[in-house]
Protein backbone atom coordinates (compact mmCIF):
# COMPACT_ATOMS: atom_id res chain seq x y z
CA UNK A 1 0.00 0.00 0.00
CA UNK A 2 1.38 3.39 -0.99
CA UNK A 3 2.17 5.84 1.79
CA UNK A 4 0.37 9.17 1.93
CA UNK A 5 1.19 12.36 3.78
CA UNK A 6 -0.48 12.36 7.21
CA UNK A 7 -1.88 15.78 8.14
CA UNK A 8 -3.41 16.22 11.60
CA UNK A 9 -5.64 19.21 12.45
CA UNK A 10 -6.40 18.78 16.17
CA UNK A 11 -10.02 19.72 17.00
CA UNK A 12 -9.08 21.72 20.09
CA UNK A 13 -10.95 24.95 20.91
CA UNK A 14 -7.77 26.68 22.11
CA UNK A 15 -6.09 25.95 18.79
CA UNK A 16 -9.07 27.41 16.96
CA UNK A 17 -9.07 30.45 19.23
CA UNK A 18 -5.41 31.33 18.74
CA UNK A 19 -5.61 30.74 15.00
CA UNK A 20 -8.46 33.26 14.83
CA UNK A 21 -6.26 35.77 16.68
CA UNK A 22 -3.55 35.27 14.05
CA UNK A 23 -6.01 35.70 11.19
CA UNK A 24 -7.39 39.03 12.44
CA UNK A 25 -5.58 41.83 10.60
CA UNK A 26 -6.12 44.12 13.60
CA UNK A 27 -4.12 41.91 15.99
CA UNK A 28 -1.06 43.87 17.22
CA UNK A 29 2.43 42.38 17.03
CA UNK A 30 2.74 41.48 20.76
CA UNK A 31 -0.58 39.58 20.75
CA UNK A 32 0.31 37.99 17.40
CA UNK A 33 3.48 36.69 19.04
CA UNK A 34 1.50 35.33 21.98
CA UNK A 35 -0.94 33.58 19.65
CA UNK A 36 1.90 32.02 17.66
CA UNK A 37 3.57 30.74 20.82
CA UNK A 38 0.28 29.30 22.08
CA UNK A 39 -0.25 27.47 18.80
CA UNK A 40 3.29 26.12 19.09
CA UNK A 41 2.53 24.89 22.60
CA UNK A 42 -0.78 23.17 21.80
CA UNK A 43 0.21 21.72 18.44
CA UNK A 44 3.37 20.27 19.98
CA UNK A 45 1.34 18.82 22.85
CA UNK A 46 -0.90 17.08 20.30
CA UNK A 47 2.04 15.90 18.21
CA UNK A 48 3.67 14.28 21.24
CA UNK A 49 0.56 12.36 22.25
CA UNK A 50 1.62 9.13 20.51
CA UNK A 51 5.23 10.03 19.76
CA UNK A 52 7.07 11.03 22.96
CA UNK A 53 9.18 8.13 24.34
CA UNK A 54 8.22 7.09 27.86
CA UNK A 55 8.83 4.22 30.25
CA UNK A 56 7.03 2.65 33.22
CA UNK A 57 8.21 3.22 36.78
CA UNK A 58 7.13 2.26 40.27
CA UNK A 59 6.09 5.21 42.46
CA UNK A 60 5.79 5.27 46.23
CA UNK A 61 2.98 7.51 47.45
CA UNK A 62 2.26 8.32 51.10
CA UNK A 63 0.04 5.25 51.32
CA UNK A 64 1.21 2.64 48.83
CA UNK A 65 3.20 1.80 45.71
CA UNK A 66 1.67 2.24 42.28
CA UNK A 67 2.66 2.08 38.67
CA UNK A 68 3.46 5.26 36.78
CA UNK A 69 5.30 6.47 33.71
CA UNK A 70 7.92 9.10 32.95
CA UNK A 71 9.39 10.59 29.79
CA UNK A 72 12.37 8.51 28.65
CA UNK A 73 15.11 11.15 28.53
CA UNK A 74 17.60 8.58 27.18
CA UNK A 75 15.93 9.01 23.77
CA UNK A 76 17.08 12.39 22.40
CA UNK A 77 14.79 14.92 20.75
CA UNK A 78 16.01 17.57 18.31
CA UNK A 79 13.93 20.68 17.63
CA UNK A 80 14.62 22.62 14.43
CA UNK A 81 12.83 25.99 14.14
CA UNK A 82 13.07 27.47 10.64
CA UNK A 83 14.19 30.99 11.46
CA UNK A 84 13.07 33.58 11.91
CA UNK A 85 9.34 32.83 11.57
CA UNK A 86 9.51 29.36 13.13
CA UNK A 87 10.86 30.84 16.35
CA UNK A 88 7.36 31.99 17.29
CA UNK A 89 6.08 28.41 17.37
CA UNK A 90 9.16 27.13 19.17
CA UNK A 91 8.75 29.82 21.82
CA UNK A 92 5.63 28.00 22.99
CA UNK A 93 6.82 24.47 22.24
CA UNK A 94 9.94 24.70 24.41
CA UNK A 95 7.74 24.80 27.50
CA UNK A 96 6.53 21.33 26.52
CA UNK A 97 9.99 20.04 25.57
CA UNK A 98 12.45 21.76 27.94
CA UNK A 99 15.09 19.04 27.53
CA UNK A 100 15.12 19.03 23.71
CA UNK A 101 18.28 19.99 21.86
CA UNK A 102 17.71 22.95 19.52
CA UNK A 103 19.23 23.64 16.11
CA UNK A 104 18.23 27.04 14.75
CA UNK A 105 18.23 27.03 10.96
CA UNK A 106 18.10 30.32 9.07
CA UNK A 107 16.79 30.82 5.55
CA UNK A 108 19.22 29.39 2.98
CA UNK A 109 21.51 27.89 5.63
CA UNK A 110 22.40 24.23 5.05
CA UNK A 111 21.72 21.67 7.76
CA UNK A 112 24.95 21.17 9.77
CA UNK A 113 26.82 18.03 8.83
CA UNK A 114 26.90 16.67 12.38
CA UNK A 115 25.32 13.22 12.59
CA UNK A 116 21.92 12.76 14.20
CA UNK A 117 21.57 9.95 16.72
CA UNK A 118 19.80 6.94 15.21
CA UNK A 119 17.17 7.03 17.97
CA UNK A 120 16.67 10.79 17.89
CA UNK A 121 13.20 12.15 17.20
CA UNK A 122 13.13 15.39 15.19
CA UNK A 123 10.51 18.15 15.33
CA UNK A 124 10.59 20.85 12.65
CA UNK A 125 8.82 24.16 13.30
CA UNK A 126 7.75 26.06 10.18
CA UNK A 127 5.41 29.05 10.42
CA UNK A 128 3.49 28.11 7.27
CA UNK A 129 3.45 25.51 4.51
CA UNK A 130 2.83 27.31 1.23
CA UNK A 131 5.06 27.63 -1.81
CA UNK A 132 8.33 28.24 0.04
CA UNK A 133 10.86 25.49 -0.68
CA UNK A 134 12.86 26.04 2.52
CA UNK A 135 10.97 23.31 4.38
CA UNK A 136 11.37 20.95 1.44
CA UNK A 137 15.13 21.49 1.42
CA UNK A 138 15.38 20.78 5.15
CA UNK A 139 13.28 17.62 4.91
CA UNK A 140 15.46 16.40 2.04
CA UNK A 141 18.61 17.06 4.07
CA UNK A 142 17.15 15.21 7.05
CA UNK A 143 16.23 12.26 4.85
CA UNK A 144 19.82 12.09 3.63
CA UNK A 145 20.83 11.70 7.28
CA UNK A 146 18.34 8.88 7.81
CA UNK A 147 15.62 10.98 9.51
CA UNK A 148 12.18 10.31 8.05
CA UNK A 149 8.96 8.45 8.76
CA UNK A 150 8.02 7.96 12.44
CA UNK A 151 11.15 9.77 13.67
CA UNK A 152 10.08 13.07 12.12
CA UNK A 153 7.18 15.45 12.65
CA UNK A 154 6.45 18.96 11.36
CA UNK A 155 4.61 21.63 13.37
CA UNK A 156 3.14 24.52 11.40
CA UNK A 157 0.56 27.18 12.22
CA UNK A 158 -1.11 27.03 8.81
CA UNK A 159 -0.88 24.96 5.65
CA UNK A 160 -2.20 25.50 2.14
CA UNK A 161 -3.63 22.61 0.15
CA UNK A 162 -1.17 23.18 -2.76
CA UNK A 163 1.76 23.16 -0.33
CA UNK A 164 0.60 19.91 1.25
CA UNK A 165 0.14 18.35 -2.18
CA UNK A 166 3.71 19.28 -3.06
CA UNK A 167 5.08 17.85 0.20
CA UNK A 168 3.09 14.66 -0.20
CA UNK A 169 4.56 14.00 -3.62
CA UNK A 170 8.10 14.00 -2.21
CA UNK A 171 7.71 13.09 1.47
CA UNK A 172 4.87 10.60 1.54
CA UNK A 173 5.85 9.21 4.95
CA UNK A 174 5.72 12.60 6.68
CA UNK A 175 3.41 13.50 9.58
CA UNK A 176 2.44 17.16 9.91
CA UNK A 177 0.43 18.97 12.60
CA UNK A 178 -1.29 22.24 11.76
CA UNK A 179 -4.05 24.49 13.10
CA UNK A 180 -5.86 24.62 9.75
CA UNK A 181 -5.64 23.83 6.04
CA UNK A 182 -6.48 26.80 3.81
CA UNK A 183 -7.69 25.93 0.30
CA UNK A 184 -5.60 28.09 -1.96
CA UNK A 185 -2.73 30.45 -2.65
CA UNK A 186 -3.17 34.00 -3.89
CA UNK A 187 -1.65 35.19 -7.17
CA UNK A 188 1.51 36.27 -5.32
CA UNK A 189 1.85 32.96 -3.47
CA UNK A 190 0.34 33.90 -0.10
CA UNK A 191 -1.92 31.46 1.72
CA UNK A 192 -5.56 32.53 1.51
CA UNK A 193 -7.33 33.50 3.73
CA UNK A 194 -4.09 33.12 5.66
CA UNK A 195 -2.57 34.72 8.74
CA UNK A 196 -0.92 37.72 7.10
CA UNK A 197 2.78 38.40 6.55
CA UNK A 198 4.25 36.38 9.40
CA UNK A 199 7.64 38.11 9.62
CA UNK A 200 6.14 41.57 9.65
CA UNK A 201 3.37 40.75 12.10
CA UNK A 202 5.48 38.60 14.41
CA UNK A 203 8.37 41.02 14.75
CA UNK A 204 6.54 44.27 14.10
CA UNK A 205 8.70 45.18 11.09
CA UNK A 206 9.76 43.82 7.73
CA UNK A 207 12.95 41.77 7.89
CA UNK A 208 14.54 44.04 5.31
CA UNK A 209 13.82 47.04 7.51
CA UNK A 210 15.24 45.22 10.54
CA UNK A 211 18.42 44.42 8.64
CA UNK A 212 18.80 48.01 7.49
CA UNK A 213 18.36 49.26 11.05
CA UNK A 214 21.09 47.00 12.43
CA UNK A 215 23.52 47.55 9.53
Amino acid sequence: MAMTLRVVVPPHPLIGHWLSVLRDRRTPAPLYGTATAELGRWLTYEALRDWLPHRPISVETDLACCEGQVVDVSVPILAIPLCPEGLGLWDGAKAVLPAARVQHLHCGQPLPLASIDARCGVLVFAAEVGIDGELDALLAALRERGVSGPRLRVITALAASPGLKRLGETFADLTLYTACIDPELSADGCISPGIGQVSERLFGACLADMAATTA
